[in-house]
């Protein structure tokens, strides 16, 4: 297959009212205004970006690793009600360009600071919900903002230098796949680090986890495997929340370790989970998702 060829998305199954995933996916992104930012290394950075109008609350939305704006899929529409939603692609993963260094978290962090600098509204305080990688970018981003960023949401959060338990290696996705191949990967990777149940990896998932996977140059697996969640966490200084899959992968069934990493250093964090859920517990469990963050920024202080 040639390096710029579209994947072959035709044994992807279709969507129970008979739409591929890619058309379910089109009619979402259509209701958004999506802007190509400068990020300061003479590269771009996508946005998409919801319910924009004057008066609403701004909420900034980092994907996990290897990913893009579609790990928000089943959350943008509901959140957009109440927010102003701006949903990027991190720098060299999605429709992004490349950061300077794709394995150097401060060369992502700064590529995505410079385009916030450039997008968002200048008079407001913002928040940010981070998924898994995207909650270490989401981190270290707070550092450079001080109290402009009003509160770090984690989700899933990846990055910390603490037990996990070992997983089965995930197969790395390539354009010289056939199409059925590349479907039969995307599942066994969904499987081992995504959801918690099998039933939950529909046509959208699929879709996300191929495309999404093949695109992805920043190497944010690596990132993240250095711990460096660990170092930025303690020197936050906005309000930091968190949200977990009850069986996510990257934590259970460590999860005490992290609470207590956690409150140590963020006495007054609201910690949550959500039941039988996975890693990617903001399209496993998006009715929940859609409910609880909301519920967590509403009683936090302005």
């Amino acid at each position: 297959m040639d390096a710029d060829a579209s994947p072959d998305l035709s044994t992807i199954p279709l969507m129970a009212d008979g739409r591929t995933a890619a058309d379910h996916i089109a009619e979402i992104e259509a209701r958004s205004h999506a802007e190509r930012v400068p990020m300061g290394n003479g590269g771009r950075m996508m946005w998409h970006v919801w319910g924009a109008e004057p008066g609403k609350p701004v909420l900034v939305l980092l994907h996990g690793g290897g990913g893009s704006w579609l790990h928000w899929v089943r959350n943008v529409l509901p959140l957009s009600r109440r927010y102003a939603l701006y949903v990027a692609d991190l720098p060299g993963l999605g429709e992004s360009d490349s950061p300077d260094n794709l394995g150097d978290v401060w060369s992502v962090t700064n590529c995505a600071k410079h385009a916030m600098d450039e997008l968002l509204p200048k008079d407001q305080r913002f928040d940010i919900a981070g998924f898994s990688f995207g909650g270490n970018i989401g981190s270290h981003i707070c550092t450079l903002y001080g109290d402009r960023v009003r509160s770090m949401t984690l989700v899933g959060p990846g990055g910390f230098r603490m037990k996990r338990l070992a997983r089965g290696a995930l197969t790395r996705l390539t354009r010289d796949m056939s199409g059925e191949t590349l479907v039969a990967e995307a599942r066994r990777n969904l499987e081992i680090l995504m959801v918690h149940d099998p039933k939950a990896i529909d046509p959208i998932a699929l879709h996300m986890q191929v495309v999404n996977s093949l695109r992805a140059r920043t190497k944010s697996r690596g990132i993240s495997s250095k711990g460096l969640l660990s170092d930025v966490v303690p020197t936050l200084r906005t309000r930091v929340n968190a949200i977990w899959g009850e069986f996510d992968s990257t934590a259970h069934p460590y999860f005490e370790e992290r609470e207590v990493f956690l409150r140590e250093h963020h006495p007054q964090i609201d910690l949550r989970y959500i039941p039988g859920g996975g890693h990617w517990i903001a399209f496993e469990g998006a009715d929940a998702f859609n409910a609880m963050l909301p519920d967590m920024l509403g009683k936090l202080p302005d």
